[in-house]
């Protein structure tokens, strides 16, 4: 299969890892990408860094494995590293519990120098006001750039999350939020997307090997198709599927560079060692051949 055919269809399914290994040459880039290349979010308008700081790596009840690591102070030191290394792009969480770790790193950080992606669980138009305005207290900002429903599930997320969908939208319309989406963890989830003119970012899961992802790469890509068509900004996840993959980093940072689908995505290093490792990685992994 020629290069062309590879990037057009993303067919690499586990079977075949299993028995070719990944075929390095077919991904590779003409010239190399690098994580603090400056990339447009679709057609928001928002530019942000390739590479996203994770704050969310097994995130749950409030916490992850970098703040149950890192601490406040010490997650604050990783993505104020992350920045002098020319990262402007932050992913939080309220579910992460990281939200005080950001906003202990804007403390020297300037604000417009990064963009903040966080995420919700709210249904009503209540619960959803109330996050907004908690949201932006626990960061210590005016505004947030990225705001997502978080992991949608159902076919018919639009109709149970009416209400705060409709609170996102009147934020916007105020300055509060800047753009706004969902994260999917379904491929129900992920069509539904993909069809609500409603989401312009979407957070999708995609790597070589489909670990914990909505459907195989064969299956979500052309979706992500679909989505890129329509001018909605996509943010991949679980690029190294959240951990397992962590052996094959150099074939997964390449996979996701491939990807035309993808404007950006986001990785969790747990240390500062880790996160400069990956600006080291990306771009080799760019043209390795």
């Amino acid at each position: 299969m020629k290069r062309r055919d590879f990037l057009k269809y993303g067919v690499l399914t586990a079977t075949a890892l299993r028995a070719q290994g990944f075929p390095y040459k077919l991904y590779a880039a003409e010239t190399k990408k690098n994580a603090q290349d400056i990339v447009t979010l679709g057609k928001t308008g928002i530019k942000l860094s390739r590479l996203a700081q994770g704050s969310g790596t097994v995130g749950y009840n409030k916490s992850s494995n970098q703040t149950r690591k890192l601490g406040i102070q010490g997650m604050a030191d990783l993505l104020r590293a992350g920045v002098d290394n020319g990262l402007t792009f932050w992913d939080t969480a309220d579910s992460y519990g990281s939200h005080p770790h950001v906003r202990e790193a804007l403390k020297t950080v300037k604000r417009d120098k990064v963009v903040i992606m966080t995420k919700s669980w709210a249904s009503t138009e209540a619960e959803m006001k109330a996050d907004i305005d908690r949201f932006r207290q626990e960061l210590n900002t005016d505004y947030l750039d990225i705001f997502l429903l978080h992991c949608m599930q159902d076919d018919d997320w639009p109709k149970k999350k009416a209400g705060a969908m409709t609170a996102v939208s009147e934020a916007k319309q105020k300055g509060i939020i800047r753009t706004h989406g969902v994260s999917c963890h379904t491929l129900g989830a992920l069509k539904t997307a993909a069809a609500t003119d409603w989401v312009e970012v979407d957070l999708a899961r995609l790597n070589p090997a489909g670990r914990h992802m909505d459907a195989p790469p064969e299956v979500v890509i052309p979706i992500l198709k679909e989505m890129k068509s329509k001018g909605k900004g996509i943010i991949g996840m679980k690029i190294l599927g959240q951990g397992d993959l962590r052996n094959k980093t150099d074939m997964c940072l390449q996979y996701a560079l491939a990807q035309d689908v993808l404007d950006c995505f986001t990785i969790g290093a747990e240390s500062i060692d880790e996160m400069k490792q990956l600006l080291t990685k990306i771009p080799e992994a760019s043209v390795r051949a």
